[in-house]
């Protein structure tokens, strides 16, 4: 039986991906449509699609929006442009 992580709706997780202790997402910039984002918590795992790979502005909060559906957003800085952001959404398998 799949154990609940949490409700339904947008997960946003943010990291570094680089010059920190903590860049956890190091290689985001490899994902592509269609690959397998796992996220787990101690109450359990969702699996994702990788559906959306985009740069945003870091003030757009619109990717931070409510959805019905079960998405990820992941979201990090992109080299050398301070002003914006890498985002890869994944919907729930």
């Amino acid at each position: 039986m799949k154990k609940q992580v949490c409700g339904s709706g947008n997960i946003a997780l943010a990291s570094h991906n680089e010059g920190s202790y903590a860049h956890y997402f190091s290689r985001i910039n490899e994902l592509e449509d269609n690959e397998e984002i796992i996220y787990m918590t101690n109450k359990g795992e969702r699996r994702y699609k990788v559906c959306e790979s985009k740069i945003i502005k870091e003030t757009d909060l619109s990717i931070l929006r409510e959805t019905e559906e079960n998405i990820i957003t992941l979201i990090t800085c992109v080299k050398g442009q301070d002003e914006n952001r890498l985002c890869v959404i994944g919907k729930e398998e």
